[in-house]
């Protein structure tokens, strides 16, 4: 039920979309119209700025080695210091009080059959299957009518997805902390380092900190809000889809409200590095995450802003 309940979801979220661009569309002259796409599988052109461009099939593979050296050229830079002692600050503010939290979403999870379904729907919304369906559907989208935009959409998701998972896998591997269903303490032990044998026969036991299901969704959301920057609401639906996978995932107990600081960064800088093969424009750039601590009912959760 669940499965086919989040098919639906994205089904809906795209046909959404399509119909939006497509009013939008409307507004420009037909003549124009027409011109683009005649244009647009006959002149592809190689430059990744032009709105005609469509990657090479490969390019979802190929690009990810490069978007690394991007992320970290991006990420070790002094104006990112703000950024980075922000999410340090907040990962450290929440772990204080992780065991708290993590009981009262646990709490209302336990309460009832609805919020049990609901963490759960939004936890598996969240998994990678979710993320590759999009970009199945913008894909077919994108070859049937003939739409540059959509192709390079489809192919940038699946590149952001593996870019930025892979660099949460090589986290988690490392960092090793203890999920809050398999917690040994309140907050969890960190194993940095684990033996890789013990983490492949107990992954729960070591893989909480970074969390991918909310790094992968919020990049999935960047690169789709990126490249149809005329769609108003894709950003804030879409961090309130993030924001829903990040409480289901503390309602069933796969991750603590500390794992998602991090996430949130990953998430939107792959995202961005994966939505302009072009490079990132430099008032793009200067967008800024504010990733801060809030209470709510008697327990601490996470305030994420974007500004743009």
């Amino acid at each position: 039920m669940n499965k086919l309940l989040k098919l639906f979801s994205i089904t809906v979220l795209i046909t959404i979309l399509i119909i939006n661009v497509k009013l939008n569309a409307q507004t420009d002259s037909a003549v124009d119209s027409v011109k683009s796409k005649s244009i647009m599988f006959e002149d592809s052109e190689n430059n990744p700025a032009s709105p005609n461009f469509i990657p090479n099939w490969h390019d979802m593979i190929t690009n990810i080695p490069n978007d690394w050296v991007k992320y970290f050229s991006v990420t070790w830079n002094a104006n990112k210091i703000p950024l980075y002692l922000t999410v340090a600050a907040t990962t450290a503010a929440t772990i204080v009080t992780d065991d708290k939290s993590w009981q009262i979403v646990r709490k209302w999870h336990d309460e009832k059959s609805f919020n049990t379904k609901f963490d759960e729907f939004f936890t598996e919304f969240g998994d990678g299957r979710t993320q590759f369906g999009m970009a199945v559907a913008f894909g077919l989208y994108g070859w049937l009518g003939k739409d540059a935009r959509a192709l390079r959409t489809a192919s940038q998701i699946v590149q952001t997805v593996l870019a930025s998972g892979t660099v949460v896998q090589v986290l988690k591997h490392i960092t090793g902390r203890e999920t809050p269903n398999t917690a040994s303490t309140p907050t969890g032990v960190w194993r940095f380092f684990p033996s890789q044998i013990e983490y492949h026969k107990h992954v729960s036991t070591y893989d909480a900190f970074p969390s991918g299901h909310v790094t992968t969704t919020l990049a999935t959301v960047i690169v789709i809000a990126e490249n149809y920057p005329e769609v108003w609401w894709i950003r804030p639906v879409g961090y309130v889809l993030t924001g829903l996978v990040a409480w289901g995932m503390v309602g069933t107990g796969i991750h603590w409200w500390s794992d998602y600081p991090l996430a949130v960064a990953l998430g939107y800088t792959f995202g961005m590095i994966a939505a302009h093969p072009e490079g990132i424009p430099a008032e793009i750039a200067g967008k800024k995450i504010n990733v801060m601590p809030m209470y709510v009912n008697k327990g601490f959760g996470i305030s994420v802003g974007f500004s743009f």
